[in-house]
């Protein structure tokens, strides 16, 4: 638990806000092509998956590494537009709004999903869970003026997703 608490305590620096969304993204993108899917290097501390969007403005397909908050079940997960606590939505949030189909890849399974938007009592329960999870997310709202947003991405179709862990 040492080693969790020191990343947690890390992750909520103002230092890392301004180097992590350039280091962490491009390493795990990375080692998630070099090892085809099976390893992705955030989700050695958190689970992550790498979502396939498609782009708000270009149509094109953006693949984004992210860290994520599986839910029971292994058919739903939540994701948090942190943005490590910095002013603007991540790209990934406009991204998902404008096209709620998807794709992630997770623990080497690609599988369709859709994203919904959370709001109200739905997503304030969602937030303490991901709060709970992963109680930096607190540090990083306190920082903006912006409501982070939240989404539920669930299974598009039948094939069951690997366990949560």
């Amino acid at each position: 638990m040492i080693g969790v608490r020191l990343v947690q305590k890390m992750s909520s620096a103002p230092a890392f806000a301004k180097v992590a969304p350039h280091v962490i993204p491009a390493l795990d993108r990375a080692v998630h092509r070099l090892t085809r899917g099976k390893v992705l290097l955030s989700a050695q501390m958190l689970p992550g998956v790498v979502l396939t969007a498609t782009g708000a403005r270009s149509g094109r397909p953006r693949r984004t590494p992210l860290a994520c908050v599986p839910e029971e079940g292994g058919r739903s997960w939540l994701l948090v537009g942190s943005n490590f606590g910095r002013p603007g939505h991540p790209a990934w949030t406009a991204n998902l709004l404008a096209h709620p189909d998807a794709e992630i890849s997770f623990k080497g399974a690609d599988l369709p999903v859709t994203a919904r938007l959370l709001t109200g009592e739905e997503r304030a329960a969602a937030w303490r869970a991901a709060l709970a999870f992963w109680p930096p997310y607190a540090t990083y709202q306190a920082r903006v003026e912006r409501e982070i947003r939240l989404f539920r991405i669930t299974l598009a179709d039948a094939p069951e997703a690997p366990e949560a862990r």
